[in-house]
């Protein structure tokens, strides 16, 4: 995933359209968001020890670093906090572990982000800002229990709403600027993120490996809609919604959702109604300012054109859109689970849910094509035997209108969601 500008965006229109077998194209927000606010505040030090990760109680400090090491080789040195099991997963800008925390035996995620590049450093702020501006916690939204910045062997925790550490100012600095601010690649700059696990695998791996099941489909659409509800209310605009980035956890026995990666997501609260992106204040949000703007986060525009392409709404190609293209993504991803509207990914070669236009041999996501022509006609259900009711079919193309005035907002689709799940 790169950012790219609205002429790129553009431009992609007119490119060879995509074979059933082809992959999915990602993109990221652009590297020129308005970053100002948020700064951290030195709570802990953390030190490692081959697969271990600690995080030690430390007094609070002005603005250094923790002089415990982060790669820790003495054997007598205290006991890590937790332990890493096995990676889990690795992408271009990050690598994730399974860990488990030595005190407690609970198992958590350890997703580790390098610093060094501008468009890594954005991504993980954009992340921490998101999570960490939510004042409470929701069922359907993975859960951060902290956040550790490292460097040179040396460490110290990220916390919310404090502006004293220059470390954490220097990274603002490297997404604003555009070149690397924070150390050099002999001094390496991690984020460390620690999460709650989900065994369960993400959305993809959980549906297709098991047999279709409609009780399932109205649970997870159920927890979907409350899900995005939720962030809709606290401001937060997601943009990256798809299958990869909807986790499972079976702690409680049941599958619960959990809706991850706010990588690519937007804190609305800063922004000023009018003029949108072009006046958010970048990690915006201050806590306990999320209820006054309950209902107002459709009103704000959005500029940068940024997401998975296959749940990526027509507004998002020009680059012009608001929370509403959420609501898009997601109609897309319950239209894909509950047909099981599968293509097969060019580069992973994993299957994935998907819906999109077909043209022949070739497949167009339906963003792209509804933006190409307005005035296509969805035809959902898809498949002939399809067990889609009419309360289902009618709200995923209310979900999927092309104008987003014609979309329900969070709160409509959640009590929406209700209605056509009890009577499906």
């Amino acid at each position: 995933m790169f950012p790219f500008n609205k002429k790129e965006v553009m431009d992609l229109r007119n490119r060879k359209k995509r074979k059933v077998s082809g992959g999915v194209r990602s993109s990221r927000r652009s590297a020129a968001a308005r970053m100002k606010r948020e700064a951290v505040k030195i709570l802990r030090s953390l030190s490692v020890e081959n697969n271990h990760v600690e995080v030690m109680d430390e007094e609070d400090n002005e603005d250094c670093f923790s002089s415990i090491s982060f790669l820790r080789s003495d054997p007598s040195g205290p006991s890590p906090r937790y332990s890493l099991l096995r990676e889990v997963g690795r992408g271009s800008y990050g690598v994730v572990y399974e860990a488990v925390a030595r005190k407690t035996g609970a198992r958590v995620a350890v997703k580790r982000l390098q610093c060094d590049a501008p468009e890594n450093v954005e991504l993980a702020l954009a992340e921490f800002w998101a999570l960490t501006s939510l004042e409470n916690r929701h069922q359907n939204v993975v859960q951060l229990e902290e956040c550790v910045l490292q460097r040179n062997g040396l460490a110290q925790k990220m916390s919310h709403g404090n502006k004293r550490s220059k470390q954490y100012l220097r990274l603002v600095e490297t997404s604003l600027k555009g070149e690397r601010i924070l150390g050099y690649p002999e001094e390496p700059c991690y984020l460390w993120f620690v999460m709650e696990f989900c065994e369960g695998g993400d959305l993809n791996q959980y549906i297709l490996s098991r047999r279709p099941d409609p009780q399932t489909n109205k649970s997870f659409m159920c927890q979907l809609t409350c899900a995005i509800a939720f962030l809709h209310k606290n401001n937060i605009v997601h943009r990256d919604l798809k299958p990869d980035n909807i986790l499972i956890s079976q702690k409680s026995g049941s599958p619960v959702l959990k809706v991850a990666d706010f990588g690519l997501s937007k804190v609305c609260a800063g922004l000023n109604a009018k003029n949108g992106e072009e006046q958010l204040v970048a990690g915006a949000g201050t806590r306990g300012s999320n209820q006054n703007r309950v209902g107002n986060i459709n009103k704000f525009w959005l500029s940068s054109a940024c997401g998975s392409d296959f749940f990526m709404a027509p507004e998002v190609w020009e680059g012009h859109y608001t929370a509403k293209a959420d609501i898009f993504a997601l109609g897309i991803i319950i239209w894909a689970m509950i047909e099981r509207i599968t293509f097969i990914d060019a580069e992973s070669k994993r299957e994935l849910l998907g819906t999109y236009v077909r043209r022949g041999t070739e497949i167009v996501p339906v963003g792209e094509a509804l933006l190409e022509n307005p005035k296509m006609v969805l035809h959902i259900p898809q498949k002939a035997r399809s067990s889609m009711s009419e309360g289902v079919k009618e709200l995923l193309l209310d979900m999927l209108a092309v104008n987003p005035q014609d979309r329900p907002d969070a709160l409509q689709l959640e009590m929406r969601m209700d209605q056509v799940t009890c009577v499906a």
